[in-house]
């Protein structure tokens, strides 16, 4: 080492065999530690709480992990291509930013998230024209369940999809169907299917303007 004298090359070597010393005791002292707690070498970490966390990119076109609100149902709805054009050309705000839809929250699939049952109405007089159940799947909601002929609303009832969906004849009119069907779905090798039907009659001298009220004297 040019321009250092003998005394200063020994006091350099002597402060570099110490400092590798110091390093091989915390290597030392570091692998001791490693054996006695059963690890690696490096510190092993679990999840707080003991639950397990997953974290996984959602992309932007599908709903978060969060439940979705009305307006994301809204949307996911009219996004959907099995919805039909007709049904989306009713689902328009009717006052403001209130759109004709009712959504229930609930377990039908047993899947990983609650299924969103959506029923889309008319503004005018809450006719029902179309009813459709999303089941929840590798971080999207999928369409598991749709049902387009009005009036028709779906609803949860003990852990099943009932469908109702009322008939009219050529004489009925608009406000008093003659009849209605009472379908109850259950989910079953990934998809719906009928456990039973119910048929109901309705009065015809009931509401239909024929009956007329008794008058006092």
């Amino acid at each position: 080492m040019r321009g250092l004298g003998t005394g200063a090359i020994r006091s350099d070597r002597a402060r570099k065999a110490a400092i590798v010393a110091l390093a091989m005791i915390a290597a030392l002292g570091l692998f001791a530690s490693a054996c006695a707690t059963g690890g690696t070498g490096a510190r092993d970490e679990g999840p707080a709480g003991g639950n397990t966390v997953v974290s996984h990119t959602t992309p932007s076109s599908s709903p978060t992990t969060r439940e979705p609100t009305r307006m994301d149902v809204v949307r996911m709805v009219k996004a959907d291509p099995l919805v039909s054009s007709a049904v989306k050309n009713d689902l328009k705000p009717c006052v403001g930013d209130e759109y004709p839809v009712d959504v229930s929250y609930g377990n039908l699939t047993q899947g990983s998230a609650n299924d969103i049952v959506v029923n889309v109405m008319t503004c005018g007089d809450a006719v029902g024209v179309g009813s459709y159940v999303y089941r929840r799947a590798q971080d999207r909601y999928h369409n598991v369940f749709k049902a387009e002929e009005p009036p028709v609303y779906a609803e949860i009832d003990r852990g099943e999809l009932v469908v109702t969906q009322q008939v009219f004849d050529k004489s009925d009119s608009v406000d008093y169907p003659s009849s209605e069907e009472v379908i109850t779905y259950r989910w079953k090798a990934k998809h719906f299917t009928e456990q039973s039907r119910t048929h109901n009659e309705y009065s015809n001298a009931v509401g239909n303007g024929d009956a007329v009220a008794p008058t006092g004297n």
